[in-house]
């Protein structure tokens, strides 16, 4: 069930009315879970967390278990049906939140690794492959070959891996394993997977989760957050376990990318990179710095020193520019997707969306790395840009979707561009984004997807 746009809890919850009314089998069966994805605290008038006596308000919605997952993924809120089947609750979980009101009870939303509390039933294969199909003809429509997927988990390593065996994947997949803290390490014992299904998954990737996300106060920074000066937010793993795993999935040959959003975490993670790179070949293992979104002033020239990739995301900063210097200040904010101050010190940027927690269009991507303003043209620094001096050029945005992206995957030498020896996956556009004003950028649209040599949507 989608949830953006909601501008209030009050209107989130008749969405979720909404929902169960028009689906038959969830109004006459209270026992089954409502799920959904999308709410954004900080688009709603009152910039406040949910509760879990919100759901209670209507009686279509009140005595079902409802989880509802935040727009940034690092958030759930659930009903009180869900927050009894969870009792008793630990009073603290490292690397997460149980937000709790004034009298220490638990509101129904958890942050971040206290999500892991939240239980729910697992889908079956035809319906893993029902959601799937519907997102690969999304993608394909607005013109995607490849997807990197930023965190496999069994579920979904397995059906991935079923999908390949058959023949059954229509869109390219690089896909990250994801590593539980908690757990044993596997880097020793998993065998990876490199281009299987007519070349079309490969799983040779970790990834790791540093901290938590801004929009929901759990990156984790140097100085505490401007907007709430009790916390600093949090690292979901310690740098000790990120210095002792880092290492070792490196020395198994294993790409390590990691999750950062906090100027804090950033830190933490390239100094843990810095110290792996030291014994290791950085070509080879070509390890990423997921999303590098709040960096400090020393750490920006360290991409490009150490050869670490920052996968970034230029449509996040234009959904975060009309929050961010609340909540971090006039001068920390500044290095807030500072893309040209990584770029300048010779870095290798890829970008992309964050589906679905941005747009998954690459051109909605395409424009906000070129203009920085929203794509009604606006921004808090006016028509001009948000922080305009971080802007990427033309080429670089394009570098950062196509030939960048493939060496991040290891797969430069057959993808990433239209060449004698290389796999025949392009897109056709209705016109050339390399020159018509920028202002135009996402009004094109997309004629024709081609994958192995063949359209898998539009016509040429």
């Amino acid at each position: 069930m989608p949830l953006e746009g909601t501008t209030s809890v009050a209107e989130t919850v008749q969405r979720v009315k909404a929902y169960i009314l028009a689906d038959p089998d969830i109004l006459d069966d209270k026992s089954k879970y409502v799920e959904g994805w999308g709410w954004d605290h900080t688009k709603w008038l009152l910039e406040e967390w949910p509760t879990y006596q919100a759901l209670e308000t209507d009686p279509i919605v009140a005595g079902r278990p409802v989880v509802l997952q935040s727009k940034d993924g690092h958030a759930l809120w659930v009903s009180s049906a869900v927050l009894k089947a969870m009792e008793p609750l630990p009073k603290e979980i490292e690397g997460g939140v149980i937000v709790r009101d004034s009298y220490g009870k638990p509101t129904g939303v958890f942050l971040d690794n206290a999500q892991d509390l939240v239980s729910r039933p697992e889908p079956t294969h035809k319906q893993l492959q029902k959601r799937f199909a519907a997102t690969v003809k999304d993608a394909h429509r607005l013109g995607l070959t490849s997807v990197h997927d930023a965190g496999f988990n069994p579920m979904s390593l397995e059906f991935f891996r079923r999908e390949a065996h058959a023949g059954q994947l229509p869109i390219r997949v690089y896909g990250m394993k994801y590593f539980d803290e908690t757990a044993a390490y596997w880097g020793d014992s998993f065998e990876k997977i490199i281009l299987i299904g007519n070349n079309r998954l490969t799983v040779r990737s970790v990834k790791i989760f540093a901290d938590g996300a801004l929009r929901s106060g759990g990156a984790a920074l140097y100085e505490p957050y401007t907007d709430n000066p009790e916390t600093r937010g949090f690292m979901r793993i310690s740098p000790e376990l990120l210095n002792e795993v880092i290492p070792k999935f490196m020395k198994d040959g294993w790409q390590v990318n990691v999750h950062a959003i906090g100027d804090r975490a950033n830190g933490v993670v390239l100094d843990a990179f810095e110290a792996a790179l030291a014994e290791a070949n950085v070509t080879a293992l070509r390890p990423r710095l997921e999303h590098a979104q709040i960096l400090a002033k020393h750490d920006m020239a360290r991409f490009g020193d150490l050869g670490v990739i920052a996968s970034v995301q230029p449509t996040h900063a234009i959904s975060d520019m009309w929050f961010a210097e609340d909540r971090l200040g006039p001068e920390r904010v500044k290095g807030l997707y500072a893309f040209r101050s990584i770029l300048d010190h010779d870095a290798r940027i890829t970008l992309g969306s964050d589906f679905p927690v941005e747009d998954m269009n690459p051109l909605a991507g395409f424009y906000a790395a070129i203009t920085r303003v929203s794509p009604e043209g606006t921004s808090p620094h006016g028509p001009g840009g948000w922080f305009p001096e971080q802007r990427m050029t033309r080429e670089e945005a394009l570098k950062g979707m196509t030939i960048d992206p493939a060496y991040a995957s290891f797969t430069e030498d057959i993808l990433g561009s239209i060449a004698p020896g290389k796999f025949a996956d392009f897109v056709v556009l209705s016109q050339d984004i390399m020159t018509v004003a920028p202002q135009k950028v996402l009004s094109t649209h997309v004629v024709a997807t081609v994958i192995d040599g063949k359209p898998v949507y539009g016509t040429i």
